[in-house]
């Protein structure tokens, strides 16, 4: 690919968005995100002063172009449970049709292989992982007015580990309808609860 002589910061970090969320951050080099964005290591270096810090700036476009698309049903004002599911098929069809096994979710990804040894990688998969709290704890309140605060956290907790359990498991499925059935499963069991 030629090297592009003019492209904005965010041009450069969504191309690098798509090569770190596809190969993970130690696997790629300098080369590599040369060849995926077509910046020279000049432009690269000058935009954002090397690989590490174009990683971290792949978690605002990822919150921009994957994040806030699907997730905007689940912290819309009123939203309920119905408003999960919707949110979850969104995001396995895109995966279908990106095809599956996929890649999963981004910052799934790099809280396995990054956030352990680094603490601003691992600061931004707690920032991701509130947004996805507080958009749960809101819905299960507007589905159940008679939680607490404190019992729509905890449950608003193990839909985190829920969601981020079934985005790492459509990196190993080709058949989007057993992460259907994954989430048809839990929110039954968290509907039951609820009761």
């Amino acid at each position: 690919m030629p090297r592009s002589t003019s492209f904005t910061s965010e041009e450069l970090a969504d191309r690098a968005l798509q090569h770190f969320w596809a190969n993970g951050f130690h696997a790629s080099s300098m080369d590599d995100l040369v060849r995926a964005t077509g910046v020279s290591r000049h432009g690269i270096y000058a935009s954002f002063g090397g690989k590490k810090t174009l990683f971290l700036a792949c978690f605002d476009r990822y919150q921009t172009a994957v994040v806030t698309p699907a997730f905007k049903v689940v912290e819309a004002p009123g939203a309920t449970l119905e408003s999960v599911a919707d949110y979850f098929e969104r995001q396995i069809s895109l995966g279908e049709s990106m095809g599956l096994p996929g890649y999963g979710c981004f910052v799934a990804n790099s809280a396995t292989e990054v956030a352990p040894d680094d603490p601003e990688v691992m600061e931004q998969v707690a920032l991701h992982n509130s947004r996805l709290r507080r958009g749960f704890a809101s819905n299960l309140q507007n589905t159940s007015p008679e939680l607490d605060t404190q019992q729509a956290i905890q449950l608003a907790n193990v839909m985190v580990i829920f969601t981020n359990g079934l985005w790492t498991m459509s990196r190993s499925v080709s058949d989007g309808d057993e992460l259907r059935q994954a989430v048809q499963n839990f929110l039954t069991l968290l509907t039951e609860n609820l009761k």
